[in-house]
């Protein structure tokens, strides 16, 4: 743009040429400047790229700073030059000016606006790519970790010890209770196969263990499921449910002789499933480090979903621990 407008200078008949570059360079240094402190402040919004026409309604708001902000510094800085040189800058008068000024200022902002959007969409892109092949990997040591940790032997020993007991008391029940293991372990193999499973699926592996452990601590414990229906399809990191429940069963139900009540529930607020899963007895000392099912629940939320997802567990009062989630409903 400077080279034009020093062509353009002399071939009007123009004898000083650092008037042409001191115009278009006064332009272009505003301009950025305007730019920089506009990006600085809505960086924050990038987030909303998901939704082009929320990010852009934001983006909007900043174009009256260019309209009464850009001209009158463009034409103080030239007006300071042109005093400094000992020359005079004349222009129109000053209501034209700022609607010329104006009127082109907005087709630069929706110029380069559309262009920023481009490359902020692209960067959500390539995050998102990372993140899914992240996600592919940690998936791959979350199956070999779901089969030999978390799922570990002595859960299904203790299940299948169950299920022998009760054949001699109620073969009915044993055999609906080898049912159940066996549809809990075949779910577990085929949520296994993917990175993210509705709350729905997930659930249905979690009632399926709930029950299996409420036949091993018959009287024992006490289950309240206060699911929001507008939840149900909402995507989380498969296998992600039934390990915490299961640490509610092992640190808790297993440890005590008087009666354990839980409650798992999920609701949608704010466009993110909050899913918390708590019991009445369980006690969470502060010195006490997460496990590895904490440990890889968040690595995984992190890779599929970055800092818009969370997992916390925390202590309730007067006794009792609460483990909760919270997940984006859309990416």
């Amino acid at each position: 743009m400077v080279l034009v407008a020093v062509e353009d200078y002399r071939r009007d008949g123009g004898a000083a040429p650092w008037q042409p570059i001191l115009w278009e360079t006064s332009s272009a240094l505003v301009s950025t400047a305007l730019f920089l402190v506009q990006r600085r402040f809505s960086a924050q919004h990038d987030v909303l790229v998901a939704t082009p026409w929320r990010w852009f309604g934001q983006q909007a708001r900043w174009l009256p700073l260019y309209w009464f902000g850009f001209a009158p510094l463009v034409f103080a800085l030239r007006h300071a030059v042109y005093a400094l040189a000992g020359a005079h800058y004349g222009h129109e008068a000053w209501p034209a000016v700022l609607a010329y000024e104006a009127l082109k200022m907005s087709l630069f902002f929706g110029l380069f606006t559309t262009i920023g959007f481009g490359f902020l969409s692209y960067r959500e892109m390539m995050k998102e790519r990372l993140r899914a092949e992240q996600a592919d990997a940690l998936l791959r040591e979350a199956q070999l970790e779901r089969l030999t940790r978390q799922m570990q032997p002595h859960f299904l020993f203790n299940a299948l010890n169950t299920i022998s007991s009760l054949m001699h008391t109620d073969v009915a029940r044993a055999d609906a209770t080898l049912v159940r293991l066996a549809d809990m372990l075949r779910a577990t193999l085929a949520l296994g196969e993917r990175p993210q499973a509705s709350l729905d699926d997930e659930l249905r592996l979690a009632q399926g263990y709930a029950a299996l452990m409420q036949e091993r601590f018959d009287g024992r414990v006490t289950l309240a499921w206060d699911i929001e229906p507008a939840a149900l399809p909402t995507l989380l990191p498969a296998i992600s449910l039934q390990p915490l429940l299961e640490n509610v069963f092992k640190h808790t139900v297993a440890r005590r002789r008087e009666p354990t009540a839980i409650r798992v529930e999920a609701r949608i607020v704010d466009g993110a499933l909050l899913l918390r899963i708590e019991d009445d007895g369980g006690v969470l000392a502060p010195s006490d480090t997460p496990g590895i099912t904490v440990v890889n629940l968040r690595t995984r939320l992190a890779a599929l979903h970055g800092e818009r997802a969370a997992l916390s567990v925390s202590a309730l009062a007067p006794a009792g621990v609460r483990a909760e989630m919270r997940v984006p409903c859309a990416s």
